[in-house]
């Protein structure tokens, strides 16, 4: 259970973001209303046997890595080199690419938050990071090269196993900080940034740890773009920049990107005490599943639940609502909708980080996040890129006897959807992610006011 009065301080944050140096050069370009995605030419090499061909992705090169491929099997990385000697060789050797931007924005995340190394050591600080999916750089030619080139099992490599299960993120990080409390990995699918979160937030609400490295990450991959490819739901047609287009009556899919965010959140009361910068301060975390058994389409009554969870009757409106945005037709109705049904229409504005950087899948929640820390940190309000035309009409499901929401066009709601940033006052921000499975995810974020 909650401990009456402790709180929840973010006090770091850190993540790897496409075409930006760091942290600040990420924030310059969102501010400046620049798209992150460009064409791809991994996508491109492979003619129309790939339907989309942008993202918002990041090479080895742009974070200083380089990759050494095994002269017996073509194609795989035995290790990634860190130019900038950021990471130690041992902690490179049991990672694959996602691995090691959860280990670069950790410690920047770390170095942000102040903390000395007994307090990263203790066994009252946990790491919680996840992903949607990983290692397939390693897996893919480490599987060809058994298979079809029929090598001894010694020979795909002796670090395979690490470098591709589940919560490789998490333990990557922990064995570099050393960690003695928790050491966990939460999958959600799109949801699975923010649920990192969360989870880490009630770690240290409940009193089970006072601090928490915490985030989600997608490492660069092929093989997770031709997967969504396959299903037909990328964005295709459009110029790179004007590809992601959140709430357009004309878009027609997402952006498939990658990236890392990463945070450190800490107890309230310890993070004052010492004198940290705290970023913002978590106010609620709630998070549960549809309840239809539809795998794919949205639900406007788990969202509605979503909201009713984590604000409840208070009435309270944050200045920003940090939306899911994916851009795909029926997802970004259904959340737009869900988000006017419970706030109303004014005292707000939403906005759309994907419209800038795509979809980041298990990152996308954690580096939106980091982008709602910004935004309360600059005191304005990021746009929803190419939100260009908001459909005049009622949606078709609008238009079914079953549905029991807002009975007005999505043009109604222009004035909600900025396609510029501008500054605002902002005091706090709510942050909704959702994915496959019915998972849905919010978190509440405010300015520290005391």
């Amino acid at each position: 259970m909650e401990i009456q009065g402790r709180k929840v301080a973010v006090v770091g944050m850190g993540g790897v973001f496409p075409t930006c140096r760091d942290l600040d050069d990420f924030s310059d370009k969102l501010f400046s209303n620049k798209s992150l995605i460009r064409e791809w030419d991994k996508a491109l090499a492979y003619g129309k046997n790939i339907r989309s061909t942008v993202s918002g992705f990041v090479t080895e090169g742009e974070k200083d890595l380089e990759a050494i491929y095994s002269d017996l099997i073509p194609g795989y990385p035995e290790v990634y080199i860190d130019q900038l000697a950021r990471i130690p060789n041992s902690n490179l050797a049991t990672a694959d690419l996602g691995s090691i931007w959860a280990m670069l924005a950790s410690q920047d995340a770390i170095r942000m938050a102040g903390w000395n190394t007994m307090e990263t050591e203790s066994e009252v600080t946990g790491v919680v990071v996840g992903s949607g999916g990983g290692g397939h750089e390693v897996l893919r030619p480490a599987w060809h090269g058994f298979f079809e080139l029929g090598v001894k099992t010694r020979l795909v490599g002796s670090h395979t196993v690490d470098r591709a299960m589940v919560y490789r993120d998490a333990a990557n990080v922990s064995c570099l900080i050393r960690n003695k409390g928790v050491c966990e990995s939460i999958g959600s699918a799109c949801a699975t940034g923010l649920g990192n979160i969360g989870y880490a937030y009630r770690l240290i609400k409940f009193g089970l740890q006072d601090r928490v490295v915490a985030g989600g990450v997608e490492g660069t991959s092929l093989e997770t773009f031709i997967g969504f490819d396959a299903m037909h739901v990328l964005s295709r047609g459009f110029s790179a920049g004007e590809s992601s287009r959140p709430f357009d009556m004309n878009r027609n899919g997402f952006v498939c990107s990658f990236g890392a965010g990463i945070v450190c959140l800490e107890e309230y009361g310890l993070a004052k005490a010492r004198g940290a910068n705290i970023l913002g301060v978590i106010d609620s975390y709630f998070n549960n599943s549809d309840g239809d058994g539809d795998m794919f389409y949205p639900s406007f009554a788990g969202q509605r639940r979503l909201w009713k969870g984590l604000i409840g009757d208070s009435g309270f409106t944050p200045d920003v609502v940090k939306v899911h945005g994916t851009s795909t037709p029926v997802g970004d109705s259904i959340e737009l909708l869900s988000v006017v049904d419970f706030l109303g229409s004014e005292k707000y504005h939403i906005s759309a980080p994907k419209s800038q950087f795509g979809h980041m899948l298990g990152a996308a929640g954690a580096v939106e996040f980091v982008v709602a820390l910004l935004m309360l940190r600059e005191q304005k309000v990021l746009p929803c890129l190419n939100s260009e035309a908001l459909n005049p009409e009622l949606e078709a499901f609008q238009k079914s006897d079953n549905w029991d929401g807002p009975q007005v066009p999505l043009a109604s709601f222009r004035d909600l959807l900025p396609q510029q940033s501008f500054g605002k006052e902002i005091n706090s921000i709510a942050c909704l992610n959702y994915g496959f499975g019915g998972t849905n995810s919010s978190i509440l974020v405010s300015k520290d006011n005391s």
